[in-house]
């Protein structure tokens, strides 16, 4: 009834107030008062026998109960937020992939949200319609790589857009976070460009871009694990796994905090759930992943968010943020995954030696499955240099972890980084990180000289004082030294039989086949027909993905040689002298 009285009161209003307005308009007007009066006095009649005769309220009501569906007419100019994308009009993505195993595992979860959108892949960059990088920024000469490639890919643009077939050019990952701005306005040789936290908005940032627009997102995340997608992995025997992303260390040196954001870790049924479906699908190595992968911490889950289990550290080791209360632990998912499967190998990178609690050494030495390989970063062999690095342990601290380690795993492999030239390094800190590496022995190292990166904590506080070319006489003894020290270590396996994971033929002789033991190192022997694993008397050749005996012949820095014995398994391999027991028998 109020809207009722208030639609007589809005037909009294017109009624009263046009004859008012109608003097205001006179002097504009080539008509007398009188027929202006007139004519308004007409047009409220008017007027008012059309809002009489017009819809009233009931009618309304009445037309809001009609449930009849809107004709399609209606709807037709209606436009969708991404348009539709036909079989015939499917575009190509092609992919580079540079840097470390993160950056593997970020092409398979980008691909796998791109095939969604409807794209195809191809391995032929002169048939993609797009083309995506997938960037590392840890250092300059990795980032150098990616402009000379892009210098590349820009002439292949212009060409393209003479035959007036269209390329769009993407970068990805940790570069694109980081220089953003002068990928897309300075230099303008891309047209997107998506951060490590961003790959789920590829889709519309590449249709904007096929609209003739540059497009960025580069926001990084306190909750993205991209935990929902399940990664689309290459075919091969061997994956990678993330468990976590980001870091919450802060070294001085190092870029990864700000361009791949704060600790993060993935649920532990999600890890679970894509570690069963390898599994189902003939892989037989999963490597699991984060930038400080033994760090991991699942509080998905209301038992593990509400544990009051604080963080445990090895022993002399601390940290820049305080101690994280709850949470499941890495010892707990290290040990889940390894029950998935009793014939997949488990390993993991990359780690920071402060996360390695007796816990999860006991378990590595326990669990057949995983493997007896540590990456224990160092960084250098200088206590002084150490602290500048905000490492948060001591050369003494390290020794100390390195003894625990090799008492809890006897004849465990061990490989780690460096770097050498750090801000205020000296010839005595130099010396002391080659001491280092002659008394820990080490079965595979990564060395790298010094390169400042923007916006870490060595950039706004620190002198990158140390001459190129002392980094670069200095790398040379480091690698000198490390090459030294792990033939000697690698010496020490000539006799033994090591188990190796077939990864297919030598890149040197398609007569030699290569894979990898227990510690990572490369296995190289030759191929030939083996006695099966249920029966010495029927043989069986070698092929990509089998377990196989290798007995080593020599060694050197990096790489074994040896001669196979049989084929075997994780979960049943059997001794030499049980091998070598059975072929006397059978002779």
């Amino acid at each position: 009834m109020k809207l009722v009285s208030g639609l007589r009161l809005f037909v009294f209003s017109v009624q009263t107030y046009l004859p008012r307005r109608a003097p205001r308009y006179r002097s504009h007007c080539s008509v007398s008062s009188k027929d202006t009066g007139e004519i308004s006095e007409e047009r409220a009649r008017r007027f008012k026998t059309k809002l009489s005769s017009g819809p009233d309220f009931h009618h309304f009501l009445r037309a809001s109960s009609n449930k009849t569906p809107p004709k399609e007419s209606q709807t037709e100019h209606e436009e969708p937020y991404l348009p539709h994308v036909s079989p015939a009009s499917m575009r190509r993505v092609y992919f580079e992939t540079y840097g470390c195993q993160m950056n593997v595992n970020d092409t398979e979860i980008a691909w796998s949200i791109l095939q969604k959108g409807g794209y195809l892949r191809t391995s032929e960059v002169s048939e993609a319609d797009v083309v995506l990088l997938v960037t590392c920024s840890i250092r300059e000469k990795a980032e150098q790589t990616i402009w000379n490639r892009l210098r590349q890919l820009t002439a292949l643009k212009k060409k393209r857009l003479k035959a007036n077939s269209h390329l769009k050019i993407g970068i990805l990952g940790c570069m694109a976070e980081r220089l953003k701005t002068e990928l897309l306005e300075k230099e303008k040789v891309v047209d997107v460009v998506v951060g490590p936290d961003a790959y789920r908005d590829l889709p519309r940032l590449l249709t904007v871009a096929h609209g003739g627009q540059r497009a960025s997102n580069v926001l990084l995340s306190l909750e993205e694990t991209y935990a929902d997608i399940m990664p689309i992995h290459s075919t091969g025997h061997s994956a990678f796994v993330s468990i976590m992303r980001g870091c919450d260390n802060m070294c001085s040196f190092c870029v990864v905090p700000f361009t791949r954001g704060r600790e993060r870790s993935r649920p532990l049924s999600s890890i679970l759930e894509e570690v069963r479906m390898l599994s189902d699908q003939g892989v037989k190595e999963v490597t699991l992943l984060g930038q400080n992968v033994n760090s991991y911490r699942d509080i998905s889950e209301a038992q593990f968010s509400m544990s009051e289990v604080g963080l445990r550290l090895s022993r002399g080791f601390s940290t820049v943020y305080r101690a994280k209360q709850g949470g499941l632990r890495f010892a707990e998912l290290l040990d889940r995954v390894s029950l998935v499967d009793p014939d997949m190998r488990i390993r993991f990178t990359s780690p920071h030696p402060k996360d390695f609690p007796d816990e999860v050494l006991h378990l590595i030495q326990e669990k057949k499955n995983i493997c007896k390989q540590i990456h224990l970063p160092a960084q250098s062999g200088s206590s002084r240099v150490l602290q500048t690095m905000r490492r948060g342990y001591t050369r003494e601290a390290y020794l100390e972890l390195v003894e625990n380690i090799r008492k809890i795993i006897p004849g465990v492999s061990l490989s780690s980084d460096f770097i050498t030239g750090f801000c205020g390094e000296t010839e005595e800190d130099h010396h002391q990180t080659l001491s280092l590496l002659r008394e820990v022995g080490y079965n595979i190292g990564f060395l790298f000289a010094y390169s400042m990166r923007k916006k870490t904590h060595a950039y706004h506080r620190l002198q990158d004082d140390v001459p190129t070319e002392v980094k670069q006489r200095r790398l040379k003894e480091l690698i000198s030294v490390f090459r030294e020290e792990a033939a000697k270590v690698n010496a020490t396996l000539i006799g033994s039989t090591q188990l190796v994971l077939v990864e297919g033929e030598s890149k040197r002789s398609s007569q030699e086949l290569c894979g990898r033991n227990d510690g990572n190192l490369k296995v190289i022997f030759p191929k030939k027909d083996l006695p099966s694993q249920t029966s010495v008397m029927s043989t069986v050749p070698i092929k990509a993905g089998d377990y196989v005996l290798v007995k080593i012949t020599s060694a050197n820095s990096q790489s074994l040689r040896g001669q196979a014995i049989s084929h075997t398994s994780l979960s049943h391999s059997r001794t030499t002298e049980e091998l070598l027991n059975e072929q006397a028998a059978a002779c």
